[in-house]
């Protein structure tokens, strides 16, 4: 598959895939993913059985640039270059810290967003969460800055509640260069989710939107849900089985078809 390139609005090349044919469908990934990550992939080929499926490098990831000082408004521009790349008109499917960005997208490109899909959005979901999330951040930064990327990587899944073993196991897997790499990236997911849900913002929102959370998922990941789904107008909200953070592709495009009516 050849990759392809558009501009952000600020210069930032971003590098994307596309899959499939259909409707055009923009893939938002979350912490620690980017395009060529094979999970990322194998998404993306079983979305690309209805839909044509735009899945991208978020800015500082694999092929994409990364022009500094990093906003939160930068990756909504980036957001904004990839509906254009897709023809201008698309549905958006966010995962994690992706669903973040689908839902800003959502408010502030609404006339360029039919609907939206966002699986384990995950703000932080009381005042207390706020204050310990703020301190694994700082622990984060400071490794960052000091070029600890491993650590800092470590740290950060072990904080939103990876399982032990898996992080402790994650420096001997084959891909843990790549990960390790993008460690820095982790300062903007952080940017992403340190508030509370824009409950207000978000009861504005004129786009329809899916809320869906994984069974297995974090008690404050449900705890987000049911606060956007009682601030969105009109929004659905649904508990998928048997699924955690790291859902399905499979359970999940049966769900997007249905709420894009593409049955």
């Amino acid at each position: 598959m050849s990759m392809h390139t558009t501009q952000s609005k600020d210069g930032t090349k971003l590098a994307y895939d596309v899959y499939g044919s259909g409707p055009p469908l923009l893939y938002i990934t979350g912490a620690t993913c980017h395009r060529t990550f094979k999970p990322v992939i194998h998404d993306a080929k079983v979305f690309a059985t209805a839909f044509t499926v735009y899945s991208y490098d978020r800015r500082g990831r694999g092929d994409s640039g990364n022009s500094l000082p990093y906003s939160i408004d930068r990756e909504i521009e980036d957001v904004e270059a990839m509906i254009e790349a897709a023809g201008g008109t698309v549905y958006v499917y966010g995962h994690s810290s992706g669903a973040v960005l689908a839902l800003e997208a959502a408010l502030r490109l609404s006339s360029n967003v039919s609907k939206i899909v966002l699986y384990d959005a995950p703000y932080v979901s009381n005042a207390q969460d706020k204050v310990e999330y703020e301190r694994l951040s700082h622990s984060v930064h400071k490794l960052l800055d000091a070029g600890n990327n491993g650590d800092a990587m470590l740290l950060f899944l072990k904080g939103i509640g990876m399982p032990r073993l898996f992080v402790r196991l994650l420096p001997l897997f084959p891909g843990w260069r790549k990960i390790k790499a993008l460690a820095p990236t982790l300062a903007y997911d952080i940017a992403l989710t340190k508030d509370l849900p824009p409950v207000e913002r978000a009861s504005q929102l004129s786009v329809p939107t899916f809320i869906v959370v994984g069974e297995k998922s974090p008690a404050a990941i449900h705890d987000v849900s049911r606060q956007l789904a009682g601030a969105i107008p009109h929004a659905e909200r649904m508990q998928l089985a048997g699924q955690n953070h790291m859902v399905s592709p499979k359970k999940m495009l049966p769900l997007l078809l249905d709420f894009f009516e593409l049955n």
